[in-house]
């Protein structure tokens, strides 16, 4: 069974969107540009395909916990950050877009001791290493924002401690890319809610490549959930992966 077409355009309206270029200046005035209508659709508890698709494992993967140091990876208006707060972890919370950080303060205020809200780029990964602090995270998180993934894995690699883990959640591969190539790496235009600002960068990779980028970087893979969406219980929406820091060197 297939999902429809209304199904698809439902979840893409809800989906945050992968970028390709989301270093890049272009991107950066895309959601600067969108960063308002974003906080306005999220909210402070997300929509519902976060909370009933995403975040359920994406929570039992990360197992967040009070002794839990964790690096959240462009969060956004910050309300998962706030929700892993909830749960007694501090976090250091970073998005690319200075007007989505304002906006994350201000929603999240409540939060201040135990968020950090910093602007820094997912697709630099001298930009992410400069988020070193003087513990190590025990865990980071991203939510439906994987992006220019080798830098990003590689820099928080470095910054885990020893056997730390890293979940991310994204758009299944196989079944929502919005374009019919599968095997090629390729970037493109969408919007994710009806009346967005502008349009932003989606950008696809084959299960393959986003795996063994991970196993490159130093991570072993050892949780995954493929979540599907409201009827349809046979063709997943997302993937959900947990990564763990191993010494490079026991990868030989």
């Amino acid at each position: 069974m297939e999902y429809s077409k209304e199904d698809l355009m439902e979840a893409k309206k809800q989906i945050w969107g992968v970028g390709e270029n989301m270093g890049t200046e272009e991107s950066k005035k895309i959601w600067e540009e969108n960063a308002q209508f974003w906080d306005n659709a999220m909210g402070d508890e997300s929509n519902e395909f976060h909370r009933e698709v995403v975040r359920p494992k994406v929570t039992e993967l990360l197992s967040p916990n009070p002794a839990d140091y964790i690096l959240d990876i462009a969060c956004g208006n910050g309300n998962y950050s706030s929700y892993l707060a909830q749960r007694g972890a501090s976090v250091v919370a970073f998005d690319y877009s200075k007007k989505m950080i304002e906006l994350a303060k201000r929603r999240q205020s409540q939060y201040a001791k135990q968020i950090e809200f910093c602007v820094a780029d997912a697709t630099d990964r001298k930009s992410i290493l400069e988020l070193k602090r003087n513990r190590a995270f025990t865990k980071a998180v991203s939510n439906m924002a994987i992006m220019d993934i080798e830098p990003l894995l590689m820099a928080v690699y470095e910054l885990l401690q020893e056997s730390g883990i890293f979940v991310f959640a994204t758009q299944h591969p196989c079944f929502v890319t919005l374009t019919e190539k599968y095997m090629t790496p390729h970037s493109y235009y969408d919007i994710a809610i009806e009346g967005q600002p502008k349009e932003q960068i989606y950008y696809h990779r084959s299960i393959q490549d986003i795996f063994n980028l991970c196993f490159r970087a130093g991570f072993v893979i050892d949780g995954f959930y493929e979540e599907c969406f409201k009827t349809n219980k046979e063709i997943p929406m997302v993937m959900i992966v947990r990564l763990k820091k191993v010494k490079r060197d026991s990868l030989k």
